[in-house]
């Protein structure tokens, strides 16, 4: 009966109230025009949808349906147009001037007047990044600004922005959400509650937010970016996010067919969809596609380099640390295969700079004889270490600890909440710490800052507080590298020492995996791990 009167309201209604009946009832799931929505679940709940704090992956994937910026970034990391059609760097790079596209377009809203919308200017955009610098507004992405000595409205289409030093990854910072275009206006009218309001330029616009339950944005007819056939974007006709608090009720959406991908490889369903090396199980194959690829973020072991543990001092001890467990068989036997073994540096693998040889390999009896090259010189008998983790990364460090013991090394595992370590990481309070560092932008050197002497935790990145002046200089000349190459020399050079010195302990560099339902297509993955709706479709059919 149910199915019966669906069918006949569908019939009847267009197809912005079917998307809109749709998403208003739960039994609804598999309709003719299932095809035109896109469904995802988003379990750590969203903040915002102001792209001022689009801090959060939640909060990000969201707000790239919603805003457009300057520049975007593509697939391989390649920084290139979005509303600014071109752009050009002054010699000394410390200029940049952007031409504008006269085509963008905000959502429609009634405070535009009788159009209900107008077209991107240059004041909108010094408006928006002066915005993120207003103490006022206290947007966590002022960060991104802090090399910038003005910004200049040359007309309409042209906007300029002078940098107070050369700075290569600067475009690539303005491709994060902090830097979307949001017009005075409406964030006027609604000052704080935009957040729950937002008009962007995006190839979504916003329909209604219930929190916590359902979250809907609809195709924007006015938007202005095309395929590589003419064709004006996006296909799909919605998008439909929903708030299931835990990852296993997420997936178990995902095998009933109600969401169209999940993202992630959570303990609680690895092993029911995947098999130990990493492909799909048979059970899933008809149904699902497996997506995965490189993912900027190096999970690691860090040494507090001012610590007074002279295990910790050891240059000798960190060595064989690195040497005494097999990175590729933990992947296998506590990832399902997911995730690439951390043989090279610091930096992980799809960003320039990485090098493969850098790091250290499995050598059981390297790592033995630099034990006991430690014991004799220091008279210590029962070196001892201590890693100080939280519980969902106990696995990876009691296995750490059962292979490191078998080159006489004692090592003791010390739980503790999330909150607790980031507050004695910061404060050098721990010997040993699992953590993990996240790219905010894609480049090299926002790893390589983390051993920047001038980065000392707690007002900086650099944890281990590591300091090497050869490190420092080269650190400081790639700020004024402007040839790529050269530049990607200068960090392979800096990683290269630093594992060296052996500060830290790399694990593993993480990657994106997605499963999306076999009628989805170009979805998609990158290394950033920005969810890009625009292009993809569904087929119309039921899986």
């Amino acid at each position: 009966m149910i199915k019966h009167v669906t069918s006949q309201i569908i019939n009847y209604l267009s197809i912005s109230c079917v998307v809109l009946f749709i998403f208003s009832c739960e039994s609804d799931t598999n309709t003719a025009k299932d095809h035109l929505v896109f469904r995802y679940n988003e379990h750590k709940n969203i903040g915002s949808l102001d792209p001022a704090f689009s801090k959060d992956i939640a909060d990000i994937w969201a707000t790239n349906q919603l805003f457009n910026g300057l520049v975007q970034m593509d697939n391989n990391l390649k920084v290139i147009p979005c509303i600014a059609k071109n752009w050009t760097i002054s010699e000394d790079a410390k200029t940049y001037n952007f031409s504008l596209r006269n085509d963008v377009y905000f959502h429609k809203h009634e405070l535009f007047g009788k159009d209900s919308t107008r077209t991107v200017v240059a004041t909108d955009v010094a408006y928006s990044l002066n915005r993120l610098l207003d103490k006022q507004i206290a947007s966590p992405g002022s960060w991104i600004l802090n090399k910038v000595d003005q910004f200049n409205v040359i007309n309409d289409t042209t906007f300029q922005i002078k940098l107070k030093q050369p700075f290569p990854a600067f475009l690539g910072l303005l491709t994060m959400k902090y830097c979307s275009v949001v017009p005075k206006e409406i964030v006027d009218f609604y000052n704080s509650d935009f957040r729950a309001h937002p008009i962007g330029t995006g190839p979504f616009k916003f329909k209604r937010w219930e929190e916590n339950v359902k979250l809907v944005f609809r195709k924007n007819e006015n938007y202005f970016e095309k395929d590589l056939n003419g064709k004006q974007l996006p296909y799909l006709e919605a998008v439909a996010i929903t708030f299931l608090p835990d990852k296993q009720s997420e997936f178990m959406q995902f095998a009933q067919g109600n969401i169209d991908f999940v993202s992630g490889l959570d303990a609680s369903y690895k092993d029911e969809i995947l098999t130990a090396d990493g492909k799909l199980r048979a059970s899933y194959e008809k149904t699902s596609r497996l997506i995965r690829g490189p993912y900027l973020n190096t999970e690691y072991l860090g040494f507090n380099l001012d610590s007074e543990t002279s295990e910790t001092q050891s240059k000798l001890l960190r060595q064989a640390i690195n040497y005494g467990f097999d990175r590729k068989k933990m992947m296998i036997y506590l990832r399902n295969g997911v995730g690439i073994p951390a043989n090279g540096g610091f930096i992980p693998k799809g960003l320039p700079g990485y090098n493969a040889t850098t790091g250290f390999n499995y050598k059981p009896e390297k790592a033995k004889q630099l034990v006991e090259q430690y014991k004799n010189e220091t008279g210590k008998q029962n070196p001892e270490i201590t890693i100080t983790t939280i519980g969902n990364y106990l696995s990876f460090c009691e296995y750490i600890q059962r292979e490191l013991q078998k080159t006489g090394l004692i090592v003791n595992i010390d739980v503790i909440p999330a909150a607790t370590l980031k507050d004695a990481k910061a404060n050098n309070k721990l010997d040993l710490f699992r953590a993990s560092w996240v790219a905010d932008y894609p480049d090299a050197e926002n790893y390589l800052s983390l051993f920047y002497s001038k980065n000392f935790s707690p007002n900086g990145p650099n944890y281990t507080h590591f300091q090497n002046p050869q490190f420092n200089s080269w650190y400081e000349q790639a700020f004024t590298e402007t040839n790529p190459e050269n530049r990607e020399q200068l960090y392979s050079k800096m990683d290269s020492l630093v594992m060296q010195e052996a500060p830290i302990i790399p694990l593993f560099y993480d990657e994106v995996v997605r499963f999306t339902r076999k009628n989805v297509q170009h979805l998609g993955i990158n290394p950033i791990n920005l969810l890009e709706l625009k292009q993809v479709k569904k087929l119309k059919e039921n899986i």
